[in-house]
């Protein structure tokens, strides 16, 4: 296997219809999975092509090597509040969901002019959370129960935790340094 590309060699590019077999196989993962509500190619299909989405590969290292997806939902929205509905990235412990959550709050405050930048990530996601949380992201609430999950043939429920960055938090995380996108 080859060593993982390093963050700083991260780019995120339109995705295209003919990538929608790539996310896919990314969404069924069993390493990804557990933490995500896998959508069906029509959704994707929806996303790619609806303004109100960005729909994005993500890629690193020096080619054009894919390592995961990303989908905003919201771009138009007139709150200017803009979801950031899905981050998959396959190779874990590099820095590159840091580096594309980076990319990501600038697409949404600089380019798209956001007030609010939310998620919801599910409570055993764990990984995720300790991210979201040092990147300045503030819990807003959850909500209990709500999905219901399949592992490994064993039945339950998890919830989901609602967090948020407001565009002055992210000026001021910018104004200290502190999110070198």
């Amino acid at each position: 296997m080859n060593p993982a590309p390093a963050a700083t060699q991260l780019r995120l590019r339109p995705t295209m219809l003919f990538d929608l077999d790539f996310v896919l196989t990314v969404e069924q993962d069993p390493a990804c999975r557990p933490f995500i509500t896998p959508w069906e190619r029509t959704q994707h299909e929806g996303a790619v092509r609806f303004p109100d989405f960005r729909h994005f590969i993500v890629e690193a290292g020096t080619g054009t090597q894919a390592v995961g997806f990303v989908i905003l939902q919201g771009c138009r929205s007139r709150h200017r509040s803009i979801e950031l509905k899905r981050m998959v990235i396959q190779v874990q412990g590099q820095g590159l969901g840091r580096a594309c959550l980076r990319m990501l709050e600038q697409i949404a405050f600089r380019d798209l002019h956001a007030h609010r930048l939310w998620l919801d990530v599910k409570a055993n996601n764990v990984r995720a959370k300790a991210l979201y949380d040092s990147e300045g992201f503030v819990e807003e609430g959850r909500l209990r129960d709500c999905v219901l999950i399949d592992e490994n043939g064993v039945q339950g429920y998890d919830s989901l935790i609602v967090t948020s960055m407001l565009e002055a938090e992210y000026a001021e995380r910018q104004q200290a340094g502190q999110d070198a996108a």
